[in-house]
């Protein structure tokens, strides 16, 4: 099936948004002290710089249901559809907990094991080639239930050590195990939390078969409605987040109080307002042709390849400035969340934006060679999976 150039650009653009986060987190002065969306202690340029990577995760999964839905349009075959899925998700999930997670920490014991995005969507996967069957309206309903009422999981008490407790937990919410002494497990994306954005993307996927204008329309009501939506529920500040927004010191901090939003788990808020975003950024790329839409393109075409690839890149680039500073590899920190950085070492926020932008600019002519060569090879079965 044709390849719809609005999804390709906006998924572009959240990798190029992505590439910012990492490179804040690997090399930022004091990403391993300070927590930028801390009001107190942030300011607003660092609040806003980790603020607009919250677009990434949703869109990335969003995108990734619409286009499995897509992919088994083209193929017109739900057995090979669903187990293309499965492999996938299988694929995924495995990919997470080796490549992507050595990619984190540089931690050749792998002390710790994170699931997030990746583990994420190969979870989703799996779980939707399951659920193919079953009629439109169910897969929709499900996705919006999940995204609208996960939240009232926390106004339910279960006992510290109750079975129900254990099994939802990791499900729905973050959450942190200390498997033995030397090794830990965190779930960062709570799999049915992310499945529910995944699901509400595939039921959406028959938006992009519309003609133009149509789709148009459509992206347009969806993402006025999403954020009309968040604004009517945020402004109650009852429901949708754990996190309740209040009046600061100035007019900034408060709007900044007003769309810091919670990601660990996505609260029905964090997705409105994400996905609200979304809708409105694949309006506005509708039938666009220019120079900048064609670069966001080249990422957007590899999604997995650019994430793999730029991981190591901006890990390798925070080792490098590590010992420029010099710190000797002896003084490398594996405990859990220090990406092996010495105690220290970092560089200011506007150093973090130069190297953001010269690990954009390396994986451009990566990524479009690699586009190519997967193009000429569309019955390479590995290719498929990457």
């Amino acid at each position: 099936m044709k390849r719809i150039d609005s999804i390709d650009i906006v998924r572009g653009l959240v990798m190029v948004i992505m590439a910012l986060d990492h490179t804040r987190d690997f090399t930022h002065i004091s990403s391993l002290t300070h927590n930028p969306l801390d009001l107190a202690t942030t300011t607003p340029v660092l609040f806003l710089t980790r603020w607009v990577t919250h677009l990434c995760a949703p869109v990335f999964v969003f995108l990734a249901g619409g286009s499995a839905w897509l992919s088994a349009r083209g193929r017109n075959n739900l057995a090979e559809s669903r187990r293309f899925l499965l492999k996938r998700g299988l694929w995924l999930i495995i990919l997470e907990f080796t490549l992507v997670n050595f990619a984190l920490w540089f931690d050749v014991r792998f002390r710790i094991i994170l699931f997030q995005v990746i583990g994420a969507l190969g979870f989703g996967f799996i779980l939707l080639s399951l659920m193919m069957k079953l009629p439109g309206w169910i897969l929709a309903t499900t996705g919006l239930v999940l995204i609208f009422c996960h939240d009232l999981l926390v106004l339910i008490h279960f006992p510290d050590g109750s079975v129900v407790r254990a099994i939802l937990s990791p499900l729905f919410n973050y959450s942190f195990y200390h498997v033995t002494p030397k090794f830990i497990f965190a779930v960062a994306y709570p799999p049915l939390s992310w499945f529910g954005i995944m699901l509400t993307g595939y039921a959406c996927g028959r938006i992009f078969e519309k003609p133009e204008p149509g789709r148009k329309k459509v992206l347009l009501a969806a993402g006025t409605l999403a954020l009309l939506l968040f604004l009517a529920i945020r402004s109650i500040n009852i429901y949708g987040d754990p996190s309740r927004w209040a009046p600061q010191k100035n007019f900034a901090y408060s709007l900044l109080s007003f769309i810091n939003v919670s990601k660990y788990p996505p609260s029905l808020l964090f997705t409105l307002l994400t996905l609200g975003i979304m809708f409105l950024l694949l309006y506005a790329s509708e039938g666009r042709k220019r120079l900048v839409s064609g670069i966001l393109t080249v990422y957007g075409k590899v999604p997995l390849f650019y994430f793999v690839v730029h991981l190591y890149l901006v890990h390798g680039i925070m080792v490098m400035i590590m010992f420029l500073q010099g710190f000797s590899l002896n003084q490398m920190s594996f405990e859990p969340f220090k990406f092996g950085r010495a105690q220290g070492s970092g560089i200011s926020l506007a150093a973090v934006y130069a190297v953001w932008i010269a690990v954009v600019a390396l994986l451009y002519p990566l990524c479009r060679w690699y586009g190519r060569f997967k193009s000429e090879r569309r019955d390479n079965l590995l290719l498929r999976y990457l």
